[in-house]
């Protein structure tokens, strides 16, 4: 071990384990954890801490004498630069391997949670160009490379559209070419950007609060409709016409074109009035001839494939015979809601997004589907004995909370209730385990699968079902 200042430098640490945010796990001399961020489980690596902390240490692999047997070639040329496929150089099947095991990490040691066999993680048939919503931001001053900085020759074009550096909220990666979405989304990026520049439109530079161009979002869907929504820092009626003209007539494929004019601080688009300027306000997603309709500000899931499967693993848990009645909290815009309700008595759904329990309503109106019913409010609020009474009481209830997961109020409603079976649904299985251990002594785990909705990332979906103990 060396001191470098008040960094230190870690010689032949091998690379052991996969943590959380996607970084991977080598051990100092003395014991400690050190997380790095640009190794594979398996390397031999030099280490350059970058923070210390208590227990452990951060740090940058900066010599590999051994490369790990689970190392792959990253595909794209933004990766290491770019923060949104972290485990692009990780073979698929390792990425699944790790996946699986941090689920029943966090259930055994967070939850303290007696285990079924676990059934294997159920993978993406597609591991790129599988996301159907990718948002994009156009800067003025682009994240150069060290070797622009360094070198004498004067970087005349500054422009950028694509993503944020990590951890950095004003610099934005200039992206050639991402392989997360399918085509004809990195053509209408790149077409935008390049018309954009031809014709004096000015890109956005936060710090300052001025720029035209703000942020592109596009959506594709598995039917085959394309929405593309620009969001501009202020009006300029001919630049703004003069872009949108343009990519409608160069992209006759679109099926809504969409914008906003955004002059407040941050450039969430949730509180925004979105403009139609060509085709559609909205595009459809299909799931079992079910079709969802989907507008700027709808949440659906990102991968619709795995989407399906993830629905399909709900619905299967759940076990429903036609006679159940059924709550879905946190329904969203009402998809699992819909998607069990054939099989169901009746289904009711909550969620605190007015406009997701909107939506939610006009889907199932669209898909003529009569034994739902949707209702809007803080669920720790909602959720309550007088809803219970109102709305009956639930055989099965179906439970998708955000990342952060269940209000420990909702958890002690669920446990007065007392449905027979509880089906979680989970995006973070740290805050599932958490839950789940508030109910484990009334409820026990029979089922978990897990299912990857982000291939080349760390991240990973998880369902339970609970079973009440007899």
């Amino acid at each position: 071990m060396r001191k470098n200042r008040r960094r230190k430098t870690f010689e032949n640490v091998e690379v052991v384990d996969a943590g959380a945010k996607g970084k991977s796990v080598g051990k100092a001399p003395d014991g400690r954890v050190i997380f790095l961020t640009n190794a594979v489980p398996g390397d031999v690596v030099d280490v350059m801490t970058t923070k210390k902390r208590k227990a452990y240490f951060e740090g940058v692999a900066t010599k590999f004498h051994t490369l790990s047997d689970k190392r792959t070639e990253p595909v794209c040329q933004h990766f290491g630069t770019c923060g949104g496929c972290k485990w692009q150089h990780m073979g698929y099947e390792h990425q699944l391997y790790f996946k699986q095991k941090e689920v029943e990490n966090n259930l055994k040691r967070i939850g303290n949670l007696e285990l079924p066999g676990t059934t294997p993680i159920l993978g993406s048939k597609e591991q790129y160009f599988y996301r159907n919503k990718m948002e994009f931001s156009f800067s003025d001053s682009r994240w150069l490379t060290p070797e622009e900085i360094n070198s004498d020759i004067e970087i005349e074009d500054r422009n950028a559209l694509g993503f944020h550096i990590p951890g950095m909220w004003d610099k934005i990666l200039d992206i050639k070419k991402c392989h997360l979405q399918q085509d004809p989304s990195n053509a209408i990026r790149l077409e935008t950007k390049q018309f954009a520049n031809q014709n004096g439109l000015s890109f956005f530079n936060p710090r300052k609060q001025e720029g035209l161009l703000r942020t592109l979002m596009i959506r594709t869907s598995s039917t085959g409709e394309i929405m593309v929504l620009v969001q501009f820092f202020e009006e300029d009626t001919k630049k703004r016409e003069l872009l949108l003209n343009h990519l409608d007539e160069t992209f006759p494929e679109i099926t809504a074109l969409l914008y906003v004019i955004n002059s407040k601080g941050n450039d969430t688009i949730y509180d925004q009035d979105v403009i139609c300027f060509a085709g559609r306000d909205h595009i459809f997603e299909e799931m079992e001839g079910l079709q969802f309709k989907i507008n700027a500000k709808s949440f659906y899931q990102t991968n619709s494939a795995q989407a399906y499967e993830l629905y399909k693993v709900t619905r299967e848990f759940a076990g429903l015979t036609g006679d159940e009645l059924v709550y879905d909290l946190y329904t969203g815009t009402g998809t699992i809601a819909q998607f069990v309700s054939k099989n169901a008595k009746k289904v009711v759904g909550v969620e605190s997004v007015p406009e997701a329990i909107e939506d939610a309503k006009a889907n199932a109106l669209h898909n003529n589907i009569s034994n739902v019913d949707f209702y809007v409010g803080d669920m720790k609020n909602v959720f309550n004995d007088d809803f219970i009474a109102a709305n009956g009481q639930p055989d099965v209830i179906i439970t998708d909370p955000p990342r952060d997961g269940m209000h420990k109020q909702v958890v002690e409603q669920l446990l007065q209730v007392g449905p027979s079976k509880i089906v979680y649904v989970s995006c973070n299985s740290a805050t599932q385990a958490r839950d789940l251990a508030l109910m484990k002594e009334m409820y026990a785990v029979t089922k978990v699968q897990p299912v990857d909705m982000f291939p080349q990332t760390h991240h990973v979906e998880n369902v339970v079902l609970l079973e009440k103990r007899v």
